[in-house]
């Protein structure tokens, strides 16, 4: 090939614009070989000798391309925008963002040096300064097509590195990506023959298209612009690309001290030894290290900030006499007893000299005769002064050697070695940090803080009567209490007025039919207490237990609507028809126990039973319905929180003490057969398990009513428990003792109390948890309630937080009594009280 400089310019005509260039022929552009080249580029015969001679020695050709290739370049492009009319608008602004101002590259510096080695420049023309044409740089720019796009579709051969001659036998070539078959169409390929080769490439020149045949998919595939424009260039032996620069400038790289790069031993290897660390520097790294632990040096030493050593011990020794110490530091024993090695203790110090030790004591130290014989008779440790005798002498002069000196010195000594010293640490705390850090009392809030409602009780002896319980409706409306007169009273809670009132006393002795002996008729006869009282829990159910002597009676309260009323009448339907012979009691022991007898309130008298009309317009039945009589006294009744099951406690009763009724079918069953662990003091029912809680004198036992075995024994360490609560969680339980005590146990903790609170001066008559909110209240003889917040968490890792927040008082003590019932409203934080004084206060949250 020729070069540029001097050399024979050959004419490179383009096949796709030149008409006369093209052979007769039927050869194409792929068609390479000798005649190919001989009828594509041809020799310029005007060109010198000369500039022939010279092209074997010289370069190849510039990059660039002559007047010639320009002027075809332009018809080229000229004529595809003529045919790219109508593309779209985004083709046509690819091609807008290309420069259209020609580019000129650098020139090409000359290799050749002189005798001394320096660069010598050659001069060049300005006609060989060759620019780059726009045309045909924005041309090469432009591609045709991604390398994704080229089969879209999916219908070219997907046949892989296949040999091509295992399909010369059928009539495809392979599969197509969507599993069709690739049937041969081209002329080139099975079905046409060097005749029809030869006509199909006079028709491609006929119409100025240059075609290749491509065998994987058999197919004549025309070249583009571009790509003609890259075959002209590779075979006329020059870049792809016109802007391609084979000799770009060399950029400097190196920026350090010695901008000359030197040749010299510049293709050795890097030595091993600096890879690795040094041996000597780690050595003196330790040295200083070491001196920098021992204080020898400093880090303003090592950073350069201090240069001698020197002038830093100097300045020390310069400023030791002006520092202060403290004489008193307190922390003398610590650092004793952090010393390593055997504690150092000093040696007790002597007592000082007394006025009797001195040369010149006053008269009255001075002994007699008689003091003289008597310390004869002594032994020297009785002695007020020891082995000394005071003397007095004129001056100091005249005081000679101390006789006794080496004895006492010895003794004491024999006291140090025979006399064990130990050092014994002193804690330093402070008494406040012991107490446990409690939330504020107005952060628990609500709570009940001021008395806001009295009830009068109407008495028409000289003494009002004392009330001994109390309890609430599930809604809140209404309050029932029992007094020591025998009486239950239904009150309304918002106005404080007297609703109804029955002498369950009169009316227990008149149905109990004892009239054999005169003292148990005189027994009969005396007004007897309501020792206990509840609410039916459910709130369908509105009826009331009383615990009154030897009976447990069933009042119907006539205080629900007409759906609760019609609930009310079919629970108690049973109880109505009891006759008192025993017959509806199955169980044979529970039998001889209790016996259910149905109450006529119509042949009572009007004392008893004052009115029967209902409290409510849809109450139904008013009154007493029914007496469970026992055969001694009845001290507690607790319902169930279904409302059909409640239980009695009878102390004296030994076996018979703990019995479980069923007012449904108004029966009664008898769960023990002996009397285990003592007298039965409370029972209650679990909110949600099948556990019954037996509260003894000092033990509280855990029965498990499916399995009938005991569960667990809680130990209260109590005397005499009074009362008994569950949380309404079922897993926490408080006990009131008469020993001033409150006990919390925790059913998942252990079987001993989590918490013991002594906070009232007197017995405790009664312990209640609020149904909703986190409050526990307990009433005590002493005339007041304590309130406490009693927060119980979900989470089992978190322990319950029990504040004392309130202490209500407003009660007075009678006979040794105050407070002996107390109740939570079970909507609101309202405290409920009762006391000896026969007053009952309502406390409300303000």
């Amino acid at each position: 090939m020729a070069s540029s400089k001097g050399t024979s310019k050959r004419k490179e005509t383009s096949p796709v614009v030149d008409n006369e260039a093209a052979d007769d022929s039927s050869a194409s552009v792929y068609d390479s070989g000798a005649e190919e080249f001989e009828v594509n580029e041809e020799y310029d015969s005007d060109a010198p000798d000369s500039e022939a001679d010279e092209s074997e020695d010289d370069d190849f050709e510039d990059q660039g391309s002559d007047d010639d290739e320009e002027e075809v370049l332009e018809k080229q492009i000229q004529a595809a925008k003529e045919e790219d009319e109508d593309d779209s608008e985004d083709e046509l602004e690819i091609f807008e963002d290309f420069e259209t101002v020609p580019r000129a590259f650098a020139e090409p510096k000359s290799t050749k040096r002189n005798k001394d080695g320096k660069v010598v420049a050659d001069v060049l023309d300005a006609k060989d300064i060759v620019y780059n044409d726009p045309a045909v740089s924005q041309l090469m720019h432009t591609d045709d097509l991604s390398s994704d796009d080229e089969d879209g579709e999916g219908e070219g051969n997907r046949i892989g590195r296949v040999p091509l001659h295992w399909y010369d036998e059928y009539d495809h070539i392979g599969y197509n990506a969507h599993g069709s078959k690739i049937i041969k169409q081209s002329a080139k390929g099975e079905g046409g023959d060097l005749l029809d080769q030869a006509l199909q490439n006079q028709d491609d020149l006929e119409k100025k298209k240059y075609m290749v045949y491509d065998a994987l998919n058999d197919k004549d595939m025309q070249l583009t612009e571009r790509q003609l424009e890259i075959i002209r260039r590779v075979q006329a032996g020059a870049y792809a690309h016109p802007e391609h620069e084979a000799h770009p400038d060399y950029i400097p790289y190196f920026s350090g001290v010695d901008k000359q790069i030197s040749g010299i031993n510049g293709d050795r290897y890097e030595p091993k030894a600096r890879f690795q660390p040094s041996k000597y520097e780690k050595a003196q790294v330790r040295q200083l290290l070491k001196k920098l632990n021992a204080g020898a040096i400093t880090m303003d030493f090592l950073t350069g900030k201090v240069r001698d050593m020197n002038d830093v011990k100097r300045k020390k020794k310069d400023g030791e006499n002006d520092k202060a110490y403290m004489i008193w530091k307190g922390d003398e024993e610590d650092e004793l007893y952090l010393r390593k090695g055997p504690i150092h203790i000093a040696a007790p110090k002597l007592p000082p000299p007394s006025h009797a030790e001195s040369y010149n004591p006053p008269d009255e130290y001075l002994p007699t005769e008689d003091d003289l014989k008597e310390w004869e008779d002594m032994e020297a440790k009785d002695r007020p002064h020891g082995l000394l005798i005071p003397k007095k002498f004129k001056n100091l002069r005249s005081v000679g050697a101390y006789e006794h000196a080496v004895r006492e010195r010895f003794e004491r000594c024999l006291d140090l070695y025979l006399c064990p010293r130990i050092m014994k640490r002193r804690l330093n705390i402070d008494p406040e940090s012991l107490v446990p850090s409690l939330p504020k009392a107005s952060d628990l809030r609500p709570f009940p803080t001021s008395k806001c409602i009295e009830f009068e009780t109407p008495y028409d002896a000289d003494d009002a009567p004392m009330i001994r319980c109390l309890t609430v409706s599930p809604d809140g409306q209404f309050l029932a209490s029992g007094a020591s007169d025998g009486y239950v009273r239904i009150w309304e809670v918002q106005t404080g007025r007297l609703m109804k009132s029955w002498n369950l006393s009169k009316l227990v002795c008149a149905t109990s039919g004892n009239d054999d002996e005169g003292e148990e008729r005189a027994d009969n006869m005396a007004a007897k207490p309501v020792v206990s009282i509840e609410w039916n829990p459910n709130r369908s159910h509105h009826c009331v237990l009383a615990a009154v002597g030897k009976c447990a009676v069933i009042i119907a309260t006539g205080t629900g609507g007409p759906d609760d009323a019609e609930l009310t009448e079919a629970l108690l339907v049973s109880s109505l028809e009891c006759t008192g012979d025993g017959s509806n009691v199955k169980n044979a022991k529970a039998k001889k126990a209790v016996t259910w007898k149905t109450i006529n309130t119509e042949s009572t008298e009007k004392e008893v039973v004052s009115s029967t009309a209902p409290i409510s317009a849809f109450g139904g039945s008013c009154g007493p319905i029914v007496a469970l009589h026992t055969n001694k006294d009845v001290v507690s009744a607790k319902w169930h929180k279904k409302g059909d099951y409640f239980v009695t406690v009878s102390p004296k009763a030994l076996a018979a003490s703990v019995l479980i009724h069923q007012l449904n079918k108004a029966s009664s069953q008898q769960p023990f057969s002996k009397n285990k662990g003592g007298e039965a003091q409370r029972a209650c029912f679990h909110p949600t398990k099948p556990f019954l809680f037996v509260a003894t004198k000092e033990h509280i036992r855990v029965y498990h009513l499916v399995k009938q075995a005991m569960v667990k024994r809680l130990l209260s360490g109590c005397k005499w428990i009074s009362s008994i609560d569950i949380h309404p969680s079922g897993d926490h339980i408080i006990v009131g003792s008469l020993d001033r005590r409150m006990v919390w146990f925790d059913l998942d903790l252990s079987a001993t109390p989590y918490k013991t609170l002594r906070y009232h001066e007197k017995a405790l008559r009664h312990v209640s948890f609020h149904p909703r909110y986190p409050l526990m209240a307990s009433a005590s003889d002493d005339g007041t309630i304590h309130v406490f917040h009693s927060m119980v968490y979900s989470d089992l890792m978190r322990n319950p937080l029990v504040v004392p927040v309130k202490i209500l008082r407003g009660h007075s003590v009678v006979n040794k009594l105050g407070v002996i019932a107390c109740a939570f409203h079970p909507t609101q934080p309202w405290l409920f009280s009762a006391g000896a004084d026969g007053k009952i206060h309502l406390y409300q949250d303000i």
